[in-house]
């Protein structure tokens, strides 16, 4: 039987202790970055928006998915080469610490890369 996720609150109490603190981590570090964004449940995950979507972010067996949009990973693709990438996917094994400077830094740039398109827009 599929769970519908109401909130992120909810999202993350599915999940074991240790990954409910790690997932915890993540979403406060994401709140710190971009303390605007709007927090929301998007296909099941927990997301956020600000002028549009930021990123995702989901738990799996051996890893949390941190979804950033193609451009967030090709910015940081330099800083990511410890981890598995692709795309819009960055995975930080659940053996590791997360790192939080790195994913600070991708959602600034998300935040700062939507809040240029409506700058842009806006200019048109």
């Amino acid at each position: 039987m599929l769970t519908t996720v109401k909130n992120v609150d909810h999202y993350i109490s599915l999940f074991p202790k240790e990954i409910q603190e790690r997932l915890e981590q993540l979403r406060q570090t994401i709140k710190t970055a971009a303390p605007l964004a709007l927090e929301v449940i998007s296909y099941s995950m927990p997301a956020y928006k600000l002028n549009g979507m930021l990123l995702y972010f989901a738990a799996h067996k051996n890893h949390i998915g941190l979804y950033p949009m193609a451009s967030g990973i090709e910015a940081f693709k330099s800083q990511l080469t410890k981890f598995e990438t692709s795309k819009g996917t960055v995975q930080f094994p659940n053996d590791k610490p997360l790192p939080i400077s790195l994913i600070k830094k991708i959602v600034k740039y998300r935040a700062q890369e939507n809040i240029n398109k409506v700058k842009n827009k806006s200019k048109k």
